[in-house]
């Protein structure tokens, strides 16, 4: 099947929101990307309607890759990367995000929709009920196995809902005493690796054949390609705004957006 420019400009579209919320936020990005996949794949036809979910968390988390990447490398410019830290949490997360697609992959999509619609729920009211964070300690850098046992969980989760880890990673690292900037720039670097373990898993591990055309896996490669390419481009001036700003409001708006993308993947 031939592929549509206004949808490649669509993709592009997701893409640069995504990018702007990874490196503001360090969460929120995944999750808009697989509700808006889950349903323009299918309505598009390019995508069989029982692979939607598998293809959008698929898809969603090889564009991560570039996304978090992009991000990881503007908070590492501004010194906000704890690396000692992301080289305990790198091994779990490896192990988690493999395992992950392997579970996902087995599932029924109806399954996957309404843990991705669950997930929407929880991180709007994480975002709604958090109270501000204290500062943190900025010479602080959490090291240890109980990191790497916190990785393996959040890489698995990460990769059944197709996200960076962000809204996991963030407040476990600031409950840890790591300042709120660094916990955001810690995160983009480990969601490099649940991207890179969960969409491997992904592509390789999909039955044959599984989506028609375009893709390795169940990744959708059109839709993986202009989404990386505008997020990263877009990541970088999140990581400003996040620099600049103190954004409470901002996240209450976001999290209110997040009911909504919930509530919708909950509609048949």
């Amino acid at each position: 099947m031939p592929l549509d420019p206004l949808m490649l400009l669509v993709f592009l579209g997701l893409g640069a929101v995504a990018g702007v919320l990874a490196g503001l936020l360090g969460v929120g990005g995944g999750l808009v990307l697989v509700a808006a996949l889950a349903w323009l794949l299918p309505a598009q036809g390019v995508v069989p309607s029982q692979a939607a979910m598998h293809a959008a968390l698929a898809t969603s988390l090889a564009s991560i890759v570039f996304t978090a990447m992009s991000s990881a490398r503007a908070h590492a410019q501004r010194g906000s990367v704890l690396w000692p830290t992301v080289a305990w949490m790198v091994p779990g997360i490896l192990i988690g995000g493999w395992l992950g697609s392997r579970v996902a992959i087995g599932l029924d999509g109806m399954w996957l929709r309404w843990g991705v619609a669950v997930y929407c729920l929880i991180a709007a009211a994480q975002m709604l009920l958090s109270k501000p964070r204290d500062p943190g300690d900025a010479s602080l850098a959490p090291r240890g196995p109980a990191l790497t046992a916190a990785g393996g969980v959040i890489g698995a989760v990460s990769s059944l809902v197709g996200i960076g880890g962000g809204s996991m990673t963030v407040p476990l690292l600031t409950w840890r005493g790591v300042v709120p900037v660094r916990a955001v720039g810690t995160s983009s670097a480990c969601g490099v690796f649940i991207g890179l373990a969960s969409a491997l898993g992904y592509a390789l591990n999909a039955p044959a054949g599984a989506l028609p055309s375009h893709a390795v896996g169940y990744v959708y490669l059109p839709a993986a390609i202009c989404v990386a390419i505008a997020s990263v481009l877009a990541a970088p001036f999140g990581t400003r705004i996040a620099h600049a700003i103190s954004g409470p409001m901002l996240k209450r708006v976001f999290a209110l957006f997040l009911l909504a993308v919930g509530g919708s993947l909950l509609l048949p």
